[in-house]
């Protein structure tokens, strides 16, 4: 809802729980007023008729409190616009109007030196609290004005008010070890974090959080943002020296230039969300899912199955007979999708060859992978297989040919990581060859799952011959985009996942086109419970792939587990299977078909149900996380190891009614919702590296 004041310059955009109000004064300076709880457009009228602050000889009264800081004029923030035309850096806007569409606000501005169009975007809807923004740039001259460097276009700024305590939570990692979570005092000055790969990066994911430093899993004040942007990005938090916290955040990883525009061009900027609640971080994560599943994942209310992936078991050692066999093991384990993995395709016996040419082996094909996919069909299975388009080896018949298409600088080495080069998708050929090749593969077999892989960062990102080719760094993503949303159009039955290496790609941006995500290369189970507990602050349970594999597993932890704590590891997500399956002894066998008949029962309230981490890991104590749809709930409990004998106290649940009673759906052990809240689950846990899962409905 949308409300509007002050002779038509204050605004106020509310959603379930929260407002968010800007003002903009007789001088055309556009105010941050309020973002929290819900408040009328009377109370935003009042904060906009407060005093501002005092003047003093080294400070700017606008600093921390504009909606969008530009460069130039009296501002010593980080800038959210930086702009220039030859001799002229800068900017001073007027304001031109707004306009309002349902939930969706529009404020313009223009300056008359840059000939530059600015339109700031908000959207807020109804039936939540996440706050979309994002911002549009036009060059409104004529042929002959010069063209406009855009240095920087960040898509928002987040203005929060001075706290005593301000407390900065963010996820990082690297490979194999991504999502977990930093938490410290955020102190005067600025922290920067981004990537500068071409890509989301398995080092931090654009999102951040803002707390009072008092805020717990279950109440407090945050604030988060996140962006959605799936190429190089920067979020800068800066606290100023009045307290008060400035959040800035877009694509592109510098200010060295990301694009020129000519007259008549303009240019949009991903969406930088924000989110505000005073039900501390799992009410904030609440938030976040429920928004994804209803405005940004394709098809949120469809269950994803559980698959089987063979990259474990064969390596590049792919051939028909052999899939073959795995696919009867999978589909008698219950196994709903059946993936095969790299190594199908062209010259493809190791990572040295093959990338590019995504034609079926045809030695180890030799009538195409029509025939598999039809007999994984006929065990009931839907088929799967990997691909990793925007990469080519240079032995491929692709590089030979096209040795101009991937991403360089002419005169320069070719940085070359696992044996292969960047394919440069801001080029309309390359997109053209990929769309052909992908939807040729896709026509080719009865295919119903795609993995997406991405195997490398950018290093060398030239664009020989085009005239402005730091654009590379954002046209490539948007190539991506365009590619990924053409096939979705032509073939709406295939679902996609989102991989990069693991974690490297996963943001809201490739949610948007993608079903699910693969969290991490790592399918340690135990490694997998603080990864899982980092995605979990912003992505729902709905799209985080997680597998149930050998152990000890490739992440050279030398740690053995269950399999029962491998599948309760996996089972707090979208459960698949990587194993070696020719392997497995058939109690191992029976035990699994057991695992996935629970998984499948549990499945609607993990994957659309309301997260609540009841106990986050932290060393070998007992970890526990909650999910509640309707009248069911399910438990998942972790104990790394026991010490001395000691029995593992009850888990307090959330989100259950007090005066209900609720049954065991296993052992049909009634408990009543006052107990299980206040007392708590007694697990049973014991030993090392012990799991459980815990079904209950409401009676």
């Amino acid at each position: 809802m949308i409300d509007v004041g002050g002779n038509g310059r204050i605004w106020l955009l509310s959603g379930r729980h929260s407002s968010y109000a800007l003002h903009l004064t007789d001088h055309d300076e556009l105010l941050h007023l309020h973002w929290g709880p819900q408040i009328a457009i009377e109370d935003a009228e009042a904060l906009a008729a407060e005093p501002g602050p005092p003047e003093r000889g080294f400070e700017s009264p606008l600093d921390g409190r504009e909606e969008y800081p530009v460069e130039g004029g009296p501002r010593f923030v980080r800038p959210a616009l930086s702009v220039r035309t030859p001799g002229l850096r800068g900017t001073e806007w007027r304001y031109e109007g707004s306009g309002t569409d349902d939930d969706t606000l529009g404020l313009r501005f223009h300056d008359p030196l840059h000939h530059l169009g600015i339109t700031l975007h908000y959207r807020m809807r109804e039936d939540g609290d996440v706050l979309e923004r994002w911002t549009t740039l036009v060059h409104t001259g004529t042929a002959d004005h010069p063209p406009l460097d855009v240095l920087r276009a960040d898509s928002a700024a987040w203005s929060l008010p001075a706290r005593d305590h301000r407390r900065l939570t963010h996820l990082y990692g690297r490979w194999a070890a991504e999502s977990r979570i930093a938490r410290t005092l955020l102190t005067p000055g600025e922290q920067v974090i981004g990537s500068r790969r071409g890509h989301t990066s398995h080092h931090h994911l654009p999102w951040v959080a803002l707390d009072g430093g008092d805020a717990t899993e279950e109440s407090g004040e945050v604030h988060g943002c996140a962006l959605a942007w799936s190429g190089s990005w920067r979020i800068a938090v800066q606290r100023l020296s009045g307290g008060a916290v400035q959040v800035v955040g877009g694509m592109g990883h510098d200010d060295s230039g990301q694009l020129t525009l000519a007259p008549g061009e303009s240019f949009t900027t991903p969406v930088f969300a924000g989110l505000w609640t005073d039900g501390g971080f799992g009410a904030a994560s609440r938030a976040w899912h429920a928004w994804q599943r209803a405005h940004v994942i394709p098809d949120a209310g469809a269950e994803r199955p559980v698959l089987y992936n063979s990259w474990e078991a064969t390596g590049f050692d792919v051939r028909e007979e052999q899939q073959r066999e795995l696919a009867r093991i999978a589909a008698g384990l219950g196994v709903e999708l059946f993936v095969v993995d790299d190594g199908w395709f062209g010259a493809r016996t190791g990572d040295r060859a093959g990338l590019g040419d995504w034609t079926p082996s045809p030695d180890r094909f030799p009538y195409g992978l029509k025939p598999l996919a039809e007999e994984v069909r006929g065990h009931g299975m839907r088929f799967g297989i990997w691909v990793e388009p925007e990469m080519v080896n240079a032995d491929s018949d692709l590089y030979r040919a096209h040795p101009d298409w991937v991403q360089h600088h002419p005169g320069r080495a070719r940085t070359e990581f696992r044996h292969q080069l960047v394919l440069n998708l801001a080029r309309p050929d390359v997109r053209a060859y990929l769309w052909e090749s992908m939807d040729t593969l896709l026509r080719s077999a009865p295919i119903d799952y795609v993995k997406w892989d991405f195997n490398r960062s950018f290093t060398d990102a030239g664009w020989p011959g085009d005239g402005c080719p730091q654009r590379l760094w954002a046209e490539h993503v948007h190539g991506l985009y365009a590619l990924l949303g053409r096939l979705r159009a032509a073939h709406p039955h295939v679902a996609f996942e989102s991989c990069a290496g693991g974690g490297g790609r996963i943001d809201l941006g490739v949610l948007r086109l993608t079903d699910q995500v693969w969290t991490s290369d790592n399918t340690d189970p135990l490694d997998r419970l603080a990864i899982q507990h980092g995605f979990g602050q912003l992505h729902p349970a709905r799209v985080m792939a997680a597998w149930v594999t050998d152990s000890p597993n490739a992440m050279g932890n030398a740690r053995v587990s269950s399999l029962r704590f491998r599948f309760v590891s996996a089972m707090a997500g979208v459960l698949g299977i990587g194993g070696d399956l020719l392997r497995w002894s058939e109690a191992e066998r029976a035990e699994a078909r057991d695992w996935v008949a629970l998984y499948k029962r549990v499945r609607p309230v993990v994957q659309h149900g309301e997260l609540y981490r009841l106990l986050p890991p932290d060393g070998d104590r007992l970890t526990a996380v909650q999910y509640v749809r309707g009248e069911e709930t399910v438990v998942l409990a972790w104990l790394p190891a026991q010490h001395f004998g000691e029995a593992q106290p009850p888990v307090r649940l959330r989100g259950l009614d007090p005066a209900a009673r609720y049954e065991d759906r296993t052992t049909g052990e009634v408990h009543r919702g006052a107990v299980l809240l206040h007392r708590g689950l007694r697990t049973g846990l014991r030993g090392d590296l012990d799991a459980a899962v815990f079904h209950l409905r409401r009676i």
